[in-house]
């Protein structure tokens, strides 16, 4: 254990990020887990109600509970991630485990900043404004679930970087182009952008204003026109971040294109994983916009190329010096002309 905490088996070589970005992360942290508890506070009261009878009027009482059962659930690890990202103990956990669930969560909420912000000047549903079921809820839990969902996601964008930063310096540390890129290979990178090319080009002509695929266009009002087209851009982000790790160009901050596709990756599958089940079953009389055929392809197509994206990531992220792992070509990369030296210049992000 060194002075930071830091396990070194698991985070390859530990480099301090300074005091302002450990304060940072901190406060980030604990502001995350602080928001999403009013979230969870809200799931919970939902969930009592409905035990005593209160349910909006389209869904049952074991579809609502069962319903916010889940998302209590999500929201209760949510908020141990914050947690952990937070403070010293979150540092030891395993890795793999952290791994899932950070990048499930910030695929969840980080591209929804700035959906937000455009809903919110645009005057969208971006915070929304009922349970989920039809039913007016009062303002009180509106402005929670808004905080929850906005404070949670400026939390995680802020504390996860500076997070994997610190456990996982050699992925993130240096610019592209310092090393020689990862050999992704060109069928690769061509199927990537294939599983991605579909759905964002389905999603940029709904959010132009096309009733192609939709069975119920009125659903498909600015609010979602607005969620279709920052759904195209992240998963055109996450294609770009993708391509620069593997080709080298253009320069810049090795954490940026890490962090963007991570972000991308993680909500590929997260949102289309969360919406698949609702286009099936249907529950509370819920109606998709689009066809249910539509619905199938376009997120089975979405979880497809977040995880070839993510396999991406993993395969181009150096290993830790001295071990073998996510891109081998890590061991035969360049290294300073000195004998003995390990690696190059490793500034602060």
């Amino acid at each position: 254990m060194n002075e930071n905490g830091l396990d070194a088996s698991v985070s390859g070589t530990a480099t301090p990020v300074g005091a302002k970005w450990t304060t940072a992360r901190v406060v980030a942290g604990y502001g995350a887990a602080l928001s999403l508890s009013l979230y969870l506070t809200v799931k919970v009261i939902w969930v009592v109600a409905a035990l005593f009878g209160s349910t909006p009027s389209t869904f049952t009482d074991g579809d609502w509970i069962l319903l916010n059962g889940v998302t209590v659930v999500m929201s209760v690890v949510g908020v141990v991630l914050g947690l952990a990202l937070a403070q010293r103990w979150g540092r030891r956990l395993p890795a793999p485990p952290v791994v899932f669930f950070a990048w499930m969560a910030a695929g969840f909420l980080i591209p929804m900043i700035p959906y937000m912000l455009f809903g919110a000047v645009l005057g969208g549903d971006a915070g929304g404004g009922d349970s989920g079921g039809g039913d007016a809820v009062p303002s009180w839990e509106t402005a929670f679930i808004a905080i929850g969902f906005g404070g949670m996601a400026l939390g995680l964008a802020i504390a996860l970087p500076i997070y994997m930063r610190e456990r996982w310096p050699a992925a993130f540390l240096g610019r592209v182009g310092d090393h020689r890129p990862a050999p992704l290979g060109r069928s690769h990178l061509r199927a990537l952008y294939v599983l991605v090319a579909a759905p964002v080009l389905l999603w940029a002509y709904w959010a132009a204003g096309g009733t192609l695929g939709l069975a119920h266009r009125d659903l498909m009002n600015a609010d979602g026109r607005l969620l279709a087209g920052n759904s195209a851009l992240w998963a055109v982000l996450g294609a770009a971040a993708i391509r620069t790790v593997a080709t080298g160009r253009p320069r810049m901050p090795r954490w940026i294109p890490m962090a963007v596709a991570f972000t991308s990756s993680g909500s590929l599958v997260a949102w289309s994983a969360w919406k698949l089940p609702w286009a099936l079953l249907r529950p509370g009389g819920y109606t998709a916009a689009e066809y249910p055929a539509v619905s199938v392809v376009q997120y089975g197509l979405s979880i497809t190329a977040g995880i070839v994206m993510l396999a991406a990531l993993l395969k181009a992220a150096p290993a830790p010096p001295g071990r073998k792992g996510g891109g081998e070509h890590v061991v035969t990369w360049p290294r300073r002309r000195s004998p003995g030296s390990s690696t190059g210049p490793r500034p602060s992000p």
